[in-house]
């Protein structure tokens, strides 16, 4: 296939504002795919190459991209996925260099429609509205399978690109053979919000109570003295946290897979700052003197495998009682099951007086619905927050000139794959916090002005707020009143940011509660 079928494709599904629509543009073009090139194009019309990030930032693949483009048509996927694999491979002494020779080739040979796309992708803009949902069920679609059978397949493997080339070439005998493996990462379940203990409680009947824990999500895998920890990007930081490794070496059963967090405290067992946590993962050099520094501690608050045997789709109640046998109380995180709202009150209070955000209720009979956000986990915390996603930033005046200072704020759109606005924040930061977003936010500009630098949408803030607002100036319509910011998450991808949709539902919520 050619890259400019690719690049067609990603125009139509950008021009079609019905989902059902970019489905069947998706769903067409993966249908024309050769089978060795599924994985490849999966990729790009998801919004970024099979090789992930490759070493090129905004400023050298500007740099690279040449004054004129090819007349007509030529590059095959074989090829750009073939040039990419090089540039990610490129290392060592001059490797900077080779990789905008590189990739300026590349450019070189595309049109400029092609030159656009590449771009856009390198930089993780695409904006063509293809987010992993709708990928999804166009694979489904194209393969002619239900869609269960595809995110079931997606929830054991964590990767869409293996799951669509098994849907395509094998049917339901490929995605048959994807299970649940020991080292094989499963995407983590997330979490809906409720606003408090009451409304838990009539969503799910008798639930589980468990202490938030504001730390970083890890999954554990164990098979004998073989550990390997995960991140909830399905990143391997087992080399990071040594300590980790060494309490789940330490259990009595052979194999497990374990849910759970790591968090960093204070001798007096008091949960340190989530940015301090944070400190730990992705470091490769200096991990001892961190480790003394910023012990960690895993908390496991689920069992997704024990004993050879994939246990995800049995009751919570199960699950629980398997995570109780196989790991002590120490590296639990708290848990209470009940059903009466004073109970469930009082154990919010005693998480926040341990110095945690809040509480998570789950329903005791649903299995673990990997990689979903579903109805059956809620997440419970005093001030209402989102995480939104940094569009710009303004440089500050007077004590704060020299840093980029007022952020403006985006929601997600799932039909769009962009960013709607919904107003600006300078409010919150520390001087700390003030030096790390200007360097951040430097390092992903795409342009600037002498008032502000816009960047690449892919730096998580959570913003707490007093109020949502009606505004004629902004795209959405909404503006958050008082916001500020609570702290930054690089433990989430924009894809995972609070949507326009949820925005606008706790818009009318209040108003529903005024009226």
């Amino acid at each position: 296939m050619q890259l400019y079928d690719i690049v067609a494709t990603s125009q139509r599904v950008r021009e079609t504002n019905a989902r059902s629509g970019k489905i069947r543009h998706l769903a067409a073009c993966l249908r024309r795919v050769e089978p060795d090139e599924i994985e490849t194009a999966t990729a790009l019309l998801s919004g970024e190459p099979r090789q992930g990030r490759i070493g090129l930032g905004p400023a050298t693949l500007h740099a690279a991209m040449p004054s004129d483009a090819a007349p007509a048509p030529k590059l095959t996927l074989a090829e750009v996925d073939a040039v990419l694999g090089r540039i990610a491979q490129t290392s060592g002494a001059g490797s900077v260099t080779d990789r905008a020779r590189l990739i300026g080739e590349l450019f070189a040979r595309a049109t400029k429609d092609e030159q656009d796309f590449l771009l856009r992708v390198l930089l993780g803009e695409l904006r063509q509205g293809a987010v992993e949902g709708l990928m999804v069920e166009a694979v489904a679609q194209a393969a002619e399978l239900p869609i269960d059978q595809i995110r079931g397949a997606l929830m054991v493997s964590g990767d869409l690109r293996a799951v669509a080339t098994a849907a395509l070439t094998d049917g339901r005998q490929g995605l048959a053979r994807m299970t649940v493996r020991l080292f094989q990462p499963l995407k983590p379940m997330l979490a809906q919000t409720a606003e408090d203990s009451r409304k838990a409680l009539k969503q799910l009947g008798k639930a589980a109570f468990e202490y938030k824990l504001d730390g970083a999500r890890i999954q554990a895998h164990k098979e004998g003295g073989d550990v390997r920890i995960f991140t909830r990007y399905l990143n391997d930081v087992t080399a990071a946290l040594p300590e980790i490794v060494e309490a789940v070496r330490g259990l009595a059963v052979r194999s497990l897979i374990l849910d759970g967090e790591a968090l960093a405290c204070h001798p007096d067992g008091r949960p340190r700052p989530f940015q301090v946590t944070m400190r730990r993962f992705g470091r490769k050099l200096d991990v001892e003197r961190l480790r003394e520094n910023i012990p960690l501690y895993p908390f496991f608050f689920d069992c997704l495998y024990i004993e050879d045997t994939a246990v995800l789709d049995r009751p919570a109640t199960q699950r629980f009682a398997a995570l109780a046998g196989a790991v002590p109380e120490s590296l639990l995180v708290p848990r209470r099951a009940t059903e009466d709202k004073r109970e469930a009150e009082a154990f919010l209070e005693a998480a926040l007086a341990a110095g945690h955000e809040g509480v998570m209720a789950k329903a005791l009979d649903a299995p673990y619905e990997a990689g979903a956000r579903g109805g059956s986990w809620l997440k419970i915390k005093p001030a209402v927050t989102l995480d939104l996603v940094v569009l710009a930033a303004e440089w500050g005046h007077g004590r704060r000139a020299g840093w980029l200072s007022n952020l403006h704020l985006g929601a997600r759109s799932p039909t769009t794959g962009g960013f709607v606005m919904l107003g600006k924040t300078f409010k919150g930061m520390t001087d700390e916090m003030l030096a790390w977003q200007t360097a951040e936010l430097c390092k992903l500009a795409i342009t600037n002005d002498r008032y502000a630098v816009y960047v690449e949408p892919k730096l998580v803030v959570e913003i707490a707020f007093n109020d949502i607002q009606a505004s004629p100036h902004y795209p959405g319509g909404l503006a958050l009143r008082f916001a500020r910011v609570k702290r930054y998450r690089p433990d989430k991808k924009a894809e995972e940011a609070d949507t326009i949709e949820t925005v606008r539902a706790l818009y009318e919520r209040r108003l529903g509660m005024e009226s």
